[in-house]
C-alpha cells in the first residue's frame, strides 16, 4: 500500500520516513502546516519525488484513521 514510507528503528528512531531519505512523514507534515505548497517542498528538497510526498500525506491520514482522542480534566 505505502511503497515510499518505510519505518526502520536505525533511520530517525523508526519515525515514518520517506525511503532513501532521512526525511520523516512528521517533517512533511510540518512543511505543509506552515505555508509550504507542493512546488516549495519539490524544490527545497529535488531528490523528493512529488509522488513520495503525497504518500506521505497519504500515510499520516491513514495513520490518524486509528487514533483516538483521550480528555481528562485535572481537578483543581
Amino acid at each position: 500500500m505505502f511503497n515510499h514510507i518505510i519505518t526502520n528503528p536505525a533511520i530517525l528512531g523508526g519515525k515514518p520516513s520517506i525511503k532513501g531519505t532521512r526525511i520523516s512523514v512528521e517533517f512533511i507534515l510540518e512543511l505543509f502546516a506552515s505555508g509550504a505548497t507542493f512546488d516549495d517542498v519539490l524544490q527545497t528538497y529535488p531528490h523528493l519525488q512529488r509522488e513520495a510526498v503525497e504518500e506521505a500525506l497519504r500515510f499520516a491520514a491513514e495513520s490518524l484513521k486509528h487514533d483516538s482522542l483521550v480528555t481528562a480534566e485535572i481537578a483543581s
